[in-house]
């Protein structure tokens, strides 16, 4: 299992539509196969800036989801509401104490 951080930074104006596709979305992204784990996170210090955290079973899975239409419609509505290009990382998790 893999961690996948995703940055997003969105205009001001389109930040209550993408939390509002968001809402709409997160289930189905969530269920996407070998996904486990999907979080949003909201920037402290920038209000239009958000990480996404999304745990995969493997990198297949993360791709398979990439090239699916769920994906397409969620890339094709955010990617038009941004105010820099995203910034993604994938991370095995070391630790982890809770």
């Amino acid at each position: 299992m893999f961690v996948r951080i995703v940055k997003l930074s969105f205009h001001p104006e389109h930040r209550v539509a993408f939390l509002s596709n968001f809402e709409v979305m997160k289930h189905q992204i969530r269920n996407a196969p070998g996904n486990r784990l999907l979080e949003l996170y909201q920037d402290k210090s920038d209000e239009n800036v958000f990480f996404t955290y999304s745990y995969w079973e493997s990198e297949a899975d993360l791709e398979n989801y990439r090239q699916s239409a769920l994906f397409n419609e969620v890339w094709t509505f955010t990617k038009k509401l941004f105010n820099a290009k995203p910034e993604a990382w994938s991370v095995d998790k070391i630790v982890s104490l809770a």
